[in-house]
């Protein structure tokens, strides 16, 4: 649209980029439908297709993981990688299985510890839930892009003209995965498909390669088995200090809640329905078990050629495996041109699960969030929320110098403390459903994932410091932008029944009046006096008509819903409107708008003052849905109808 004669220049430059930066809701929104989308369950891709865009993101992990555990268990990394093994099938892989059938739309374990949870300590354990996932999929882009510049830096071709340039080509992976999403970025499950088939592919290539070099040097192993002995004593020593450090490969168990969030993606049975898609929760299980057995037999393998096969001394900071062990053995063993193939796979699919954790994330937050009324508006729209993330990755990327060893605490924390909510959910959920057997083994392994947490933020403190830094910024956003929303008209829509319709049918040929009561005991006197107290506060007449309108407040925390009004006739005399509501004054509010559009007349409310501090019934109101009621009301109306000829009329005695 042109600018009008009148404008400012500029001013219709900025009115087009407000419209592209608000433009619509989140592009993955289209293929990442939320519990509310419209019934198609029997379509999407078949589970294998969507195992590679969880892939894209656990798969990747092959990247740095063998040299992360070199580093944690030196020659114990296949021996500790076991371990983590054994915790990936027999826990984490149970654990989501049973998320996959308690919450098939994608929502994963927050949203069923949602379920079981109430009132503002709930919003306030999912806003710190929300906190860990932002730190998981935030680090995982920043990890993944740091990894990446770490294969492009040490690559033989360009590692002296890129020396020293790791923080900045970093940098720039970021800003380039955040260009793509401002410009509408698609999840596109060929592209994941091709890019785990070749990845997993040359991992094919390379793991063969050294197996068989190990074939030809029968030595190598002997050596690793005297250095165990020597350094360990028994196997049961081995497996001690195998469990104390397990905490710092959990890395390797990323992916599972990526592979919850893509179950929409899952093409179901054609009689599959939203409440019960059978297809696609069986379509996840065999998605996430046949991920987690690749993974699995992958992060052994690789551990064991990576640990007898690179010098211990490689794998430190700086040293050529550092964060690349797997490339380091493309180079050494296939050579240079091949090395180079597997450099731009590895970083072509880190790059790919850093845009995967980015959708999680905008897909994630405004399933709670907007429900909450605990971000602003434009929260709605993709690009601003892009902008908001990327940004953060800038800061974290700085302040860990893109350091892929320093950054794995900080996602370890985030992946373990997810798993551990999942493992805690599924407990409650079998305990509440009486299946003994299954309660006691999630309890179990809630115990080990536990155990496994706390170790993590003992012995990597940078983790929990991050993911407290994120949960402090969303809870604080988050109360900053419910305050900003507070006198918002937050009813969906307004149900009366029939007794109500007719209350308001038989009001609406004299002027429609109301009086706001707060039930007590609901007796003959209770209306009586109330009755009389507004007339005589108000000057009315005795013959006016009234109907009390009577709010009880459900669950203060809750921002949006639906308004159910019932009438009763109480006492032979009165007339009475009930309403549930997580406001007082926002129902109030909605009711008369609605009398007024259902009537075309203007009704009157008539209040009491309440006693008491005013900052003191506003935090009241703001907590707990209550305090004083009607100058709120007053403003919940004069926002939600600027016309003052058309909104209705506020008395207060």
């Amino acid at each position: 649209m042109a600018a009008s004669a009148g404008s400012p220049p500029g001013a219709a430059a900025r009115h087009r980029l407000r419209a592209w930066m608000l433009e619509g809701l989140a592009d993955m929104a289209k293929h990442h439908p939320g519990p509310h989308a419209a019934p198609a369950a029997h379509r999407g891709q078949r589970w294998w297709r969507v195992m590679c865009l969880t892939g894209v993101d656990y798969f990747s992990t092959l990247g740095y993981q063998p040299g992360i555990a070199a580093l944690a268990a030196g020659v114990l990394s296949p021996i500790a990688t076991v371990v983590l093994v054994l915790v990936t099938l027999a826990g984490a892989l149970p654990v989501y299985r049973r998320v996959a059938r308690e919450s098939p739309h994608g929502q994963g374990s927050i949203a069923m510890l949602e379920r079981l949870l109430s009132f503002w300590q709930g919003k306030l354990f999912v806003l710190t839930l929300l906190g860990f996932a932002a730190t998981d999929f935030l680090i995982t882009i920043t990890l993944s892009a740091a990894d990446a510049a770490t294969h492009l830096v040490e690559n033989p071709h360009l590692t002296s003209a890129l020396h020293d340039s790791q923080l900045v080509i970093t940098l720039i992976l970021v800003a380039l995965l955040g260009a793509v999403f401002l410009k509408g970025f698609l999840e596109a499950i060929g592209v994941a498909i091709v890019l785990v088939g070749l990845y997993l592919g040359l991992n094919v290539v390379v793991v063969v390669a050294g197996l068989w070099h190990l074939v030809g040097a029968a030595h190598v192993v002997t050596d690793w088995s005297h250095a165990l002995t020597t350094e360990h004593g028994s196997v049961l020593a081995m497996v001690g200090v195998a469990l104390l450090v397990f905490p710092k490969l959990a890395l390797g168990l990323s992916g599972f809640e990526t592979g919850v969030a893509v179950m929409p993606h899952i093409e179901g049975d054609p009689d599959d329905t939203e409440e019960r898609p059978t297809g696609r929760i069986r379509g996840a299980k065999k998605l996430l078990t046949t991920a987690a057995v690749i993974m699995s037999i992958f992060l052994v393998i690789t551990s064991f050629i990576t640990t007898l096969l690179i010098p211990a001394q490689a794998f430190q900071p700086g040293g050529p495996a550092n964060g690349r062990a797997l490339a380091y053995l493309a180079h050494e063993y296939l050579g240079s041109a091949f090395g180079t193939v597997y450099d731009v796979s590895t970083i072509a699919i880190l790059w790919f699960a850093g845009a995967s954790a980015m959708a999680g994330l905008l897909n994630l937050m405004p399933q709670y969030l907007p429900r909450y009324g605990m971000a602003p508006h434009w929260a709605r729209a993709v690009r601003p929320m892009v902008l908001v993330f990327t940004l953060v990755a800038f800061l974290v990327t700085w302040l860990f110098n893109a350091d892929v060893d320093a950054q794995g605490g900080a996602y370890a924390t985030g992946v373990l403390v997810l798993i551990s909510s999942a493992a805690i959910a599924v407990t409650i959920t079998a305990r509440r459903a009486r299946e003994r057997g299954w309660t006691i083994g999630f309890a179990v392994i809630a115990v080990v994932f536990l155990y496994t947490t706390v170790a993590n933020v003992i012995e990597r403190p940078d983790g929990v410091k991050i993911g407290a830094c994120f949960i402090a910024g969303i809870i604080l956003l988050s109360f900053l932008s419910r305050l900003a929303r507070a006198f918002e008209l937050r009813v969906t829509s307004v149900v009366l029944d029939k007794t109500a319709e007719r209350f308001i049918r038989d009001a609406a040929h004299r002027k429609i009046r109301f009086i706001a009561n707060e039930p007590d005991q609901r007796d003959l006197s209770e209306y009586r006096d109330k009755l009389q107290q507004i007339r005589t506060d108000n000057d009315l007449p005795v013959d006016e008509d009234f109907i009390f309108v009577e709010v009880t407040v459900s669950d203060p925390s809750e921002f949006e819903s639906e308004l159910q009004v019932r009438g009763e006739a109480l006492h032979g005399r009165f007339r009475v409107l009930v309403m549930d509501s997580s406001t007082i004054s926002n129902a109030l509010a909605a009711l008369l708008l609605h009398v007024r559009d259902a009537t075309g007349a203007r009704p009157h409310i008539y209040f009491e003052w309440t006693e008491g501090n005013p900052f003191a019934q506003f935090l009241r109101f703001f907590l707990f849905g209550q305090g004083e009621v009607a100058p709120v009301t007053r403003e919940v109306l004069r926002e939600a109808e600027p016309d003052r000829d058309r909104r209705p009329r506020v008395h207060v005695g």
